[in-house]
């Protein structure tokens, strides 16, 4: 509560639609990223843990 009205004191009425709509495109942007990031790592298959490879190498045994 105290910072919108922070924000109606320093902006002005007028001006927080705006501002609102340019912390959205900035959002929006953001998780585009970074799906964008995170989609180049699910491209890479996963490494394997000490325990994980210490199975399988029982498992041929």
């Amino acid at each position: 509560m105290l910072i919108i009205i922070t924000a109606l004191v320093l902006f002005g009425p007028s001006k927080l639609p705006e501002l609102g709509r340019a912390f959205g495109k900035t959002l929006k942007e953001f998780k585009k990223g970074t799906k964008e990031l995170m989609g180049d790592d699910e491209s890479h298959p996963p490494l394997q843990t000490r325990k994980e490879s210490r199975v399988e190498e029982a498992n041929k045994l």
